[in-house]
Protein backbone atom coordinates (compact mmCIF):
# COMPACT_ATOMS: atom_id res chain seq x y z
CA UNK A 1 0.00 0.00 0.00
CA UNK A 2 1.57 3.49 -1.01
CA UNK A 3 1.11 6.84 0.86
CA UNK A 4 1.52 8.71 -2.90
CA UNK A 5 0.23 12.22 -2.27
CA UNK A 6 -1.17 14.03 -4.86
CA UNK A 7 -2.10 17.93 -5.55
CA UNK A 8 -5.54 18.86 -5.92
CA UNK A 9 -5.41 20.09 -9.53
CA UNK A 10 -4.57 16.50 -10.00
CA UNK A 11 -7.68 15.17 -8.05
CA UNK A 12 -9.64 17.58 -9.73
CA UNK A 13 -8.51 16.59 -13.28
CA UNK A 14 -9.20 13.04 -12.45
CA UNK A 15 -12.89 13.69 -11.02
CA UNK A 16 -13.35 15.53 -14.48
CA UNK A 17 -12.20 12.24 -16.52
CA UNK A 18 -15.28 10.61 -14.46
CA UNK A 19 -18.26 13.08 -14.02
CA UNK A 20 -17.33 15.24 -17.42
CA UNK A 21 -16.18 13.14 -19.91
CA UNK A 22 -17.99 10.11 -18.62
CA UNK A 23 -14.74 7.82 -17.89
CA UNK A 24 -15.25 5.17 -15.56
CA UNK A 25 -14.09 5.03 -12.39
CA UNK A 26 -11.94 1.60 -12.53
CA UNK A 27 -11.15 2.96 -15.92
CA UNK A 28 -9.29 6.30 -14.73
CA UNK A 29 -8.00 4.55 -11.67
CA UNK A 30 -5.77 2.30 -13.77
CA UNK A 31 -5.01 4.89 -16.18
CA UNK A 32 -3.81 6.71 -13.56
CA UNK A 33 -2.27 4.11 -11.04
CA UNK A 34 -4.34 5.49 -8.16
CA UNK A 35 -7.00 3.15 -6.17
CA UNK A 36 -10.76 3.16 -6.63
CA UNK A 37 -11.54 4.35 -2.98
CA UNK A 38 -9.15 7.38 -3.50
CA UNK A 39 -11.30 8.09 -6.81
CA UNK A 40 -14.50 7.76 -5.08
CA UNK A 41 -13.03 9.96 -1.94
CA UNK A 42 -12.14 12.47 -4.92
CA UNK A 43 -15.01 12.57 -6.47
CA UNK A 44 -17.30 13.33 -3.04
CA UNK A 45 -14.96 15.87 -2.10
CA UNK A 46 -13.99 17.74 -5.76
CA UNK A 47 -17.78 16.67 -7.75
CA UNK A 48 -20.66 18.49 -8.45
CA UNK A 49 -22.12 17.67 -5.51
CA UNK A 50 -19.48 18.73 -3.19
CA UNK A 51 -20.94 21.37 -1.81
CA UNK A 52 -24.20 19.63 -1.00
CA UNK A 53 -21.88 16.92 0.84
CA UNK A 54 -20.08 19.90 2.66
CA UNK A 55 -22.98 21.83 3.50
CA UNK A 56 -24.40 18.28 5.34
CA UNK A 57 -21.34 18.14 6.97
CA UNK A 58 -21.79 21.43 8.70
CA UNK A 59 -25.07 20.55 9.65
CA UNK A 60 -24.27 17.32 10.95
CA UNK A 61 -21.28 18.89 12.87
CA UNK A 62 -23.73 21.74 14.18
CA UNK A 63 -26.04 19.30 15.26
CA UNK A 64 -23.33 17.54 17.04
CA UNK A 65 -21.96 20.27 19.27
CA UNK A 66 -25.88 21.56 19.65
CA UNK A 67 -26.30 17.87 21.28
CA UNK A 68 -23.29 17.88 23.32
CA UNK A 69 -24.13 21.28 24.71
CA UNK A 70 -27.48 20.34 25.79
CA UNK A 71 -26.54 17.55 27.08
CA UNK A 72 -24.38 19.23 29.66
CA UNK A 73 -26.68 22.01 30.26
CA UNK A 74 -29.41 19.62 31.12
CA UNK A 75 -26.70 18.32 33.70
CA UNK A 76 -26.12 21.39 34.97
CA UNK A 77 -30.03 22.57 35.82
CA UNK A 78 -30.41 18.56 37.37
CA UNK A 79 -27.16 19.73 39.13
CA UNK A 80 -29.11 22.88 40.56
CA UNK A 81 -32.56 21.35 41.14
CA UNK A 82 -30.80 18.99 44.04
CA UNK A 83 -28.73 21.87 45.23
CA UNK A 84 -31.86 24.10 45.56
CA UNK A 85 -33.49 21.07 47.21
CA UNK A 86 -30.74 20.05 49.31
CA UNK A 87 -30.14 24.26 50.58
CA UNK A 88 -34.41 24.80 50.83
CA UNK A 89 -34.48 21.63 53.60
CA UNK A 90 -31.75 23.15 55.20
CA UNK A 91 -33.13 26.28 55.74
CA UNK A 92 -36.20 24.61 57.54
Amino acid sequence: MTNKRYPDEFKIEAVRQITDRGHSVADVSKRLDVSTHSLYAWVKKFGPDAEANKSRNEEQAELKRLRKELQRVTEERDILKKAAAYFAKQSD
